[in-house]
């Protein structure tokens, strides 16, 4: 079965909130999903996954500085060829997700566009495209 890793830095929940509803729509394509807190993830266990979605939120135009050194760490362990999206939640500006496509895309990883920005607290509307996300994820990946 295939494998998504779902990795997130959430400062107000909202984040938070979009990796989980991304998590749904992937498992409702039955895939197998892990899904948590960046503290909680060991960047060398990305060889275990066939895909990797990462959120962060925006502070002072950019993605979270604990975050970015993730990202960096993936990628100097080795995610090229792999699937990936990026999403977050921002207040006022939005370009964490952004950045860390952009980051994924030059390690060689195959990101969805586009990547999935939510104003403020998610609402169904957007917990709905998060969902969308997830199962469009699944689907890519099982045609890899």
């Amino acid at each position: 079965m295939s494998k998504l890793a779902i990795v997130y830095l959430s400062t107000q929940g909202s984040t938070k909130m979009m990796a989980e509803a991304i998590a749904q729509g992937a498992r409702e394509k039955h895939i197998e999903v892990d899904i948590n807190n960046f503290y909680e993830w060991d960047p060398a266990d990305v060889v275990q996954y066939d895909a990797i979605c990462i959120g962060s939120s925006t502070f002072y135009y950019t993605m979270l500085e604990p975050i970015a050194k993730f990202v960096d760490k993936l990628i100097e362990i080795g995610i090229d060829g792999k699937i990936g999206a990026a999403f977050g939640s921002y207040g006022w500006s939005g370009e964490a997700p952004v950045k860390i496509a952009e980051k994924l895309r030059n390690a060689g990883v195959d990101v969805i566009d586009p990547v999935l920005r939510i104003q403020y607290i998610p609402n169904e509307k957007d917990l709905a495209e998060c969902i969308r996300l997830g199962k469009d994820l699944a689907i890519k990946m099982k045609k890899k």
